[in-house]
């Protein structure tokens, strides 16, 4: 007899549509917004990223040791829930701060959106995952709401950017209000017992979050992320690149939103679909399959011409993305300490894409102006080509790990 979806699954998976919907309303035009509104070059726009991936980079070292921590305790959900509210008026009040003084609305902006967004969703999916490993579902499968909420948001982004930009702004609180009344509701049954179950008792220190920085096999997932990660970079201002592919501004909006809403709604179907097959070819090989299909994607970007063909490399996103998210979880539970699946998640995959994004955000704003966008894309996929190739020989087996106990002891 079939189950029955858990309650667990259905409020996560509930919680994951509406944290994307208000992203998604508030950020998925954000480079737009910032040219076209707010009046900036792509240089301070990339300015404002770094910025962003800065302020992320705190907050997921952070967010990641609270959450392993806590467990499947809510403290730190509840913290995101109040920026999510606020995120419509936080938006209005950035753009308030640029016209006053660039380097204080970057600040601001910042801050508040990697705390919020690059930062949040790091929480969300590793609790998800948590609570996936200890009940009966895929975290892939949970995760998909989240781009379907992250489609259905960009689906009238464009649209209402046409009519007020604010809008958006209105729609992501409002969002954030259903967050806060589904994690009310939220009540994972007995996390105390199933935690011990799983992992021990024994509490997740510091000293277990800092040995991870002796291993070997921990510093060459960093690297296989260093090359990955700049797909963020790549993303950061691509619709300003295909707005201009339009006869007017207007017209490249409204098509960008539909473009993202349809890449998103395949993204979704590519969750679904990506536990099968990672379980079939492995984690190291699902990871290594996505930076390949990422290199290919940012390569065809800078050779293609014309909106329909780069809408078709954009595309592609809906491949590498889902497998990569699945895989990365897969292959972190197989060579890692489960007890810290949140801190190595968002210290050795969301930071590390913080710190890259830090750094490559100002490159590319001034390459896309001195060079133009094709000839950034070409640079971006050769590099990610590089390291995924390298990662080849530096990634492990899906063998389980065979490091001090420490590592495996909950090994099953």
């Amino acid at each position: 007899m079939k189950k029955r979806p858990s309650r667990s699954y259905l409020l996560l998976s509930a919680l994951l549509f509406f944290f994307f919907v208000t992203w998604s309303s508030s950020s998925s035009l954000l480079s737009i917004w910032l040219n076209q509104e707010v009046g900036l070059k792509t240089s301070e726009t990339g300015i404002i990223f770094s910025v962003l991936s800065v302020s992320a980079l705190f907050a997921q070292v952070c967010y990641g040791f609270i959450q392993d921590r806590l467990g499947l305790r809510k403290h730190l959900l509840w913290f995101i829930t109040a920026l999510l509210i606020l995120s419509g008026p936080a938006y209005l009040l950035f753009s308030y701060l640029l016209s006053i003084n660039i380097l204080l609305g970057s600040a601001f902006g910042g801050l508040f959106i990697g705390l919020t967004f690059n930062g949040g969703i790091g929480v969300l999916e590793s609790y998800t995952e948590r609570v996936a490993r200890q009940s009966t579902f895929e975290f892939g499968r949970a995760r998909m709401w989240g781009s379907l909420g992250w489609a259905v948001a960009t689906f009238f982004a464009g649209l209402l950017f046409n009519i007020n930009p604010d809008l958006n702004f209105l729609v992501a609180s409002c969002s954030g209000i259903i967050f806060f009344c589904l994690l009310l509701r939220l009540k994972v049954a007995a996390p105390a017992s199933m935690e011990k179950l799983e992992i021990g008792a024994k509490k997740v220190s510091l000293t277990d979050a800092l040995r991870l920085l002796t291993l070997p096999h921990f510093w060459a997932l960093i690297f296989f992320v260093v090359g990955t990660c700049i797909y963020g970079v790549y993303d950061q201002q691509f619709p300003v690149y295909f707005s201009s592919q339009f006869p007017t501004l207007r017209e490249g909006n409204a098509m960008f939103g539909y473009l993202n809403s349809f890449q998103v709604f395949l993204e979704a179907a590519g969750m679904f679909c990506a536990p099968w097959l990672v379980n079939r070819i492995g984690a190291k090989n699902g990871l290594i399959f996505a930076g390949m299909v990422m290199a290919l994607r940012m390569i065809a970007s800078g050779l293609v011409e014309g909106p329909l063909l780069i809408s078709i490399t954009k595309l592609l996103h809906a491949v590498e993305l889902p497998i990569l998210l699945v895989a990365i979880f897969k292959y972190n539970s197989l060579n890692f300490d489960k007890r810290l699946s949140s801190t190595i998640y968002l210290v050795g995959f969301a930071c590390t894409s913080s710190i890259i994004g830090s750094v490559l955000s100002p490159l590319a704003g001034f390459s896309y102006e001195k060079f133009g966008f094709a000839q950034s894309y070409l640079i971006m996929g050769i590099t990610v080509f590089c390291t995924t190739f390298i990662s080849i020989f530096l990634l492990r087996s899906n063998q389980p790990s065979s490091e001090p106990s420490f590592l495996q002891q909950n090994a099953v």
